[in-house]
Formats: structure tokens, C-alpha cells, sequence
């Protein structure tokens, strides 16, 4: 590429920027917990927030009795975990790097997503469909975690986001309903028949709306409670 050439380049990089196109989109990438997340137009970008879902999913996998042995309910002979509205698939990624003998799922209703998931984990697990839909049957109570950073933002709160969200992320990737967690319910309803004996829901909230979280999940059968990450501003629920 020219000089000339190369300076087009970069002044329509920096045009797109200027008009509130994300910064990961015109890269192609996200900086996630200490790795380079591919991240396509079109797909939520990862926040550094989020970190504390992979954190907290590290903590419970390990704080098993042998992390690499064969469950006695199962006989799976490795951890298990579902990355739930996966986006791009970072969280899930994070998790596999961090846990190299886990066995890494993940699941998003929009196809573009999906395609994007599949460059940073696994293709041939990551599955397209409405929460659990897509998910083969035979999966059916073997994960130790589901980890969900599903949208909670409120309706009505969406059109004051910053515009690198309002206007390049998909919509159902941000809108949570009127009160901001209607996808929490549905997720919690629907895990238990995923979930091996004693295994665990991590949901991303946020902290005002954490009590809201907690009570999806209460209503749903499951305790639980909140994890917080103040440097990170993170908050997260998660059930036992």
C-alpha cells in the first residue's frame, strides 16, 4: 500500500471514530482480560466490567474438591461451562484460557454474533438459538456454571447511552426490558435443567438493579446473592 494510500486509510479510520463508531469495531478486536477478542461490526463490545464474571466463574470451578476429576453425578472429565448470550464470545474465551481443562459452551440468538463467537472459542460449541434452544439436549444437567451477561439496561434508559453503544450495538444486545432485567428471569427459569447437582448461575447486573437480579433468581427456585468489583465498577449475582 502506498504512502498516499496508506493516509486514506487511517483519515477514514479516524472519520468512522469522530462519528462515534466504536473504537474495537474499527480494529477488530477488544482488549479482554488480557486477551485479543475478535469483535465485528455489529456485536456488543466486551466491557472490562464483564471481567469479574470470568473471575467469579474461576473461583467457583476451582473451589471444587479436584477441578480435573470426573463428577460422581455425570462422569463428565472436565469442568463444564455455558457462556450464555455470548456476544463475542470473550467471557467464554477468558474462562478457556484461564481454565485450559474446561469444557467451554456458548450460546446467542444473533447469528452475527454467533459468527463472531466462533473465531474466539470453539465453533464447532457455540450454538444459535433463544438462551438454551440451540443447546443439544444431551447437555442437558452437565454444567458446573452458566455465565450470563445478558442486556439489562432499562427500556427507557437506552436512548441516554453513550452513542458508540446506542447506535452500533445491536439493540436487543442492550435492552433489558421496562425494569431492565426481563432476560434475567427468563435465563433463571430455564437453567435448572441445565445445571449439574450443586451448579452454580453467574449474571452480570448492575448494582442498582442487583436486588432486581436477586429476585428473578429467588423466584425462579434458586438462592442467591451479589458479588461486587469496585475497581472494575462490576456487580454480579450468583446463585448456590
Amino acid at each position: 500500500m502506498t504512502e498516499a494510500a496508506s493516509g486514506a486509510v487511517l483519515d477514514a479510520l479516524v472519520g468512522r471514530r469522530v462519528a462515534g463508531e466504536p473504537l474495537e469495531h474499527l480494529l477488530g478486536w477488544a482488549a479482554f482480560d488480557g486477551l485479543r477478542v475478535v469483535v465485528t461490526p455489529g456485536v456488543f463490545v466486551p466491557r472490562v466490567r464483564s471481567e469479574l464474571l470470568v473471575a467469579t466463574v474461576v473461583r467457583l470451578i476451582c473451589a471444587r474438591p479436584d477441578p480435573g476429576s470426573e463428577h460422581e453425578s455425570t462422569g463428565l472429565p472436565r469442568p463444564r461451562v455455558l457462556d450464555l448470550c455470548c456476544g463475542s464470545g470473550a467471557v467464554g474465551a477468558a474462562v478457556a484460557a484461564r481454565l485450559p481443562a474446561s469444557e467451554v459452551w456458548a450460546s446467542d440468538v444473533d447469528p452475527v454474533a454467533v459468527a463472531c463467537a466462533r473465531r474466539n472459542l470453539d465453533a464447532d460449541r457455540v450454538v444459535e438459538g433463544d438462551l438454551y434452544d440451540g443447546l443439544p439436549p444431551d447437555l442437558h444437567g452437565s454444567f458446573d456454571v452458566v455465565v450470563v451477561n445478558a442486556p439489562y439496561v432499562p427500556t427507557d434508559a437506552i436512548s441516554s447511552m453513550p452513542p458508540e453503544a446506542r447506535d452500533h450495538e445491536p439493540l436487543h444486545a442492550l435492552d433489558g426490558g421496562p425494569d431492565g432485567v426481563d432476560l434475567h428471569r427468563r435465563v433463571a427459569a430455564g437453567v435448572g435443567g441445565w445445571l449439574r447437582p450443586g451448579g452454580r448461575l453467574v449474571i452480570e447486573t448492575s448494582r442498582g438493579q442487583s436486588a432486581l437480579t436477586v429476585a428473578a433468581c429467588e423466584a425462579a427456585g434458586l438462592a442467591a446473592y451479589v458479588v461486587r468489583d469496585e475497581e472494575r465498577d462490576a456487580t454480579a449475582v450468583v446463585t448456590r
